[in-house]
């Protein structure tokens, strides 16, 4: 897929633009040909000197968006948000 090639070797920032590392590899679901889940690398001196091979999987919808670099959504924002639309319906029941 070309997707997968063009998503290699992209920088990963978490909503707070703090660099997660880089993508090194994309799971990708081949009987519906969709991407499941990136694989980023945490980076630093340790993976350049390849001693440490510590990687994250990403799950593809927790992606924001997709440009030069990959953009993180901001779980603990949806998570929140969620919960006050929890309480607001716990508040109607009342």
């Amino acid at each position: 897929m070309r997707i997968v090639k063009e998503l290699v070797g992209k920088e990963v920032l978490g909503n707070d633009i703090i660099s997660m590392g880089k993508v090194v590899d994309v799971d990708v679901d081949l009987d519906d040909n969709a991407i499941e889940s990136i694989i980023v690398s945490k980076g630093g001196i340790q993976e350049s000197l390849n001693i440490s091979k510590s990687e994250l999987v990403i799950p593809f919808d927790m992606i924001n968006k997709i440009g030069d670099k990959i953009i993180l959504k901001d779980v603990f924002d949806e998570d929140l948000a969620q919960m006050e639309d929890e309480i607001e319906d716990l508040k109607s029941q009342l």
